[in-house]
């Protein structure tokens, strides 16, 4: 398994990256940390229901959805980490 889909077998570790989204959107409230954590946690969800053969019960040993999903998911997460930062620190008072 290469390091592109460790979480085909562990789809628990998207949802760990949803409730760090979370914790940023508790945070600092940026919008975008708020969609990131919930399509990660949704992107979650569909791949458990893969793992568990539900969405797919045949041999699924190429899955082309991963070329569009990773991407989105890494932009995703990039753009709220960079906006929930920002929100941060502009809620600070200057010194």
């Amino acid at each position: 398994m290469s390091y592109l889909g460790i979480m085909i077998g562990n789809p628990w570790m998207a949802w760990v990256v949803a409730a760090g989204l979370a914790a940023l959107w508790r945070g600092s409230r940026s919008k975008a940390a708020a969609v990131a954590a919930v399509v990660w946690a949704g992107y979650g969800v569909y791949e458990y229901l893969m793992y568990a053969r539900i969405l797919c019960t045949g041999e699924c040993n190429i899955r082309v959805d991963l070329l569009l999903f990773y991407p989105l998911l890494l932009v995703l997460a990039v753009v709220a980490v960079v906006q929930g930062f920002r929100a941060r620190g502009a809620g600070r008072r200057p010194d």
